[in-house]
């Protein structure tokens, strides 16, 4: 769900890596930046080209779990889930109601996310 920096434009085997070097703790630690990333994601705001290819490849990589995901952006989505969850739960809300409005990845990831929560 989560994923400031998981994915991006998808080739046969993984995701394109050529985002694999932004910087994820900036974002989260960037209310302005973390802003931008929920806005875009929410359909609310304008993308960079960067979030406009998150919004696009998301939905893919929930659905199977990251298995195209390179090891950073799989790095990256963990650390990014890892924040919201704890820190930000009110954009998890709200990502979590656009990208899986029937709970299937919330229950899918039950685990991985309860394993998270109180671990920023």
């Amino acid at each position: 769900m989560a994923c400031v920096a998981v994915t991006w434009a998808r080739p046969e085997s993984t995701y394109t890596d050529k985002w694999d070097n932004i910087n994820v703790d900036e974002i989260l630690e960037s209310n302005r930046l973390l802003k931008g990333y929920d806005d875009c994601l929410l359909g609310k705001g304008r993308c960079t080209p960067d979030g406009k290819a998150l919004k696009e490849t998301l939905p893919d990589a929930l659905e199977h779990e990251c298995v195209k995901c390179t090891g950073k952006q799989k790095s990256g989505a963990d650390k990014v889930i890892r924040h919201l969850v704890n820190k930000r739960p009110d954009l998890w809300k709200e990502l979590a109601v656009k990208y899986d409005p029937d709970n299937i990845y919330q229950a899918r990831y039950k685990d991985k996310i309860d394993a998270v929560k109180g671990s920023a």
